[in-house]
């Protein structure tokens, strides 16, 4: 029991500033896999993460596959922004594009003439405590607290940035040594720094275009992660990332698509791979990644959301989806993790 106890008190000192779930010692609470969440960004932050996070706390509840015991949320600090001046204007830029700038521009300086020096202060104060709950909070994923805990998986939901984590080869290793990572949407534009994660993950973002309708191909619908699609599946709107740092020998296919999003046919007449999710192998570890999840409407099912555009289906289609590479990841399900492609010799 002194063991336990000074385990317990490992990971309540490590963990301070994460949102705890309570911690039972019961051994019949040990079912469900043990999962911490992080949605912390040092880059762009997406609107959606509150959704993202109530609709994977909803389904831990629902399924009792895995429970999420941590959060590692964003500290509640608001930082000034300095306002951007507005792109140069381009030289062949015609009637509406230059009365565009010209608002642009005025709109700049007027927001300009408020940012005082007082203002710049505070803004940079604000950014070095924002820095500094952020590294307090990313200590949770140090291999020390994970194991304190006795987390099975670590879930990544539309992170962005080179997150400060105390120690990110070992986190690497964490996974390698059996555990599940699990990552949504801008997980991929997050380490971009840092190729050990990249090469876990499977892939990069690169670049998208504006939001558009897709047709996915299920490429394993016997996989748990292809929850249950055994057709195709259309999106009527969904940011489409475009992957880099991509090899389809090193991953097992679920969901692409076979044109490209925006554009809406295969290059060159041929027969085209866009990949959207994958699961793979990473050392004794289980990776799931989706690119999906940009909007609030791609996660929640809620059927009077608002700006609503995609239907309730596909979302509760995305639920499933991610709830089985979720269950795959921990393994609760099993499914196969061998590249459809093979490498070429």
């Amino acid at each position: 029991m002194k063991h336990l106890q000074h385990r317990l008190l490992l990971a309540s000192t490590i963990l301070a500033g994460t949102t705890l779930q309570p911690i039972s010692l019961f051994a019949a609470d040990a079912a469900p896999k043990r999962v911490v969440l992080v949605t912390v960004t040092t880059g762009f932050r997406h609107s959606s993460i509150a959704t993202a996070e109530k609709i994977l706390q909803k389904l831990a509840e629902e399924s009792k596959a895995f429970t999420i015991v941590a959060m590692v949320q964003q500290p509640d600090i608001v930082v000034p922004r300095k306002p951007n001046a507005p792109k140069p204007l381009a030289e062949n830029a015609d009637e509406g594009a230059k009365k565009r700038f010209e608002g642009d521009t005025k709109r700049f300086d007027e927001a300009m003439t408020k940012w005082t020096p007082e203002i710049e202060a505070q803004a940079k104060a604000a950014q070095q405590q924002l820095s500094e709950q952020i590294v307090t909070r990313l200590a949770a994923l140090a291999p020390a607290a994970l194991d304190a805990l006795k987390v099975d998986g670590v879930i990544f939901a539309n992170t962005t940035g080179d997150l400060p984590l105390p120690d990110k080869e070992g986190f690497i290793q964490w996974v390698e040594n059996g555990h599940g990572f699990m990552a949504m949407h801008s997980a991929s534009d997050t380490f971009h720094g840092f190729r050990p994660y990249i090469e876990m993950l499977g892939g990069e973002f690169a670049t998208h275009g504006g939001q558009a309708p897709v047709e996915l191909i299920p490429l394993d619908p016997a996989h748990p992660a292809a929850g249950g699609r055994i057709t195709p599946w259309p999106i009527a709107k969904e940011e489409m990332y475009h992957i880099k740092s991509y090899d389809r020998s090193r991953v097992h296919d679920i969901f692409a698509s076979p044109t490209v999003p925006m554009d809406g046919r295969p290059e060159q007449g041929q027969p085209l791979h866009f990949p959207v999710s994958w699961v793979r192998k990473q050392g004794q570890g289980r990776v799931f990644y989706t690119s999906l999840g940009h909007r609030e409407d791609v996660w929640d099912d809620d059927a009077n959301l608002a700006n609503r555009l995609n239907s309730p289906e596909v979302s509760q289609q995305f639920q499933k989806h991610i709830l089985g590479g979720i269950r795959w990841a921990l393994g609760v399900a099993e499914g196969s993790a061998e590249p459809q492609l093979k490498a070429a010799k």
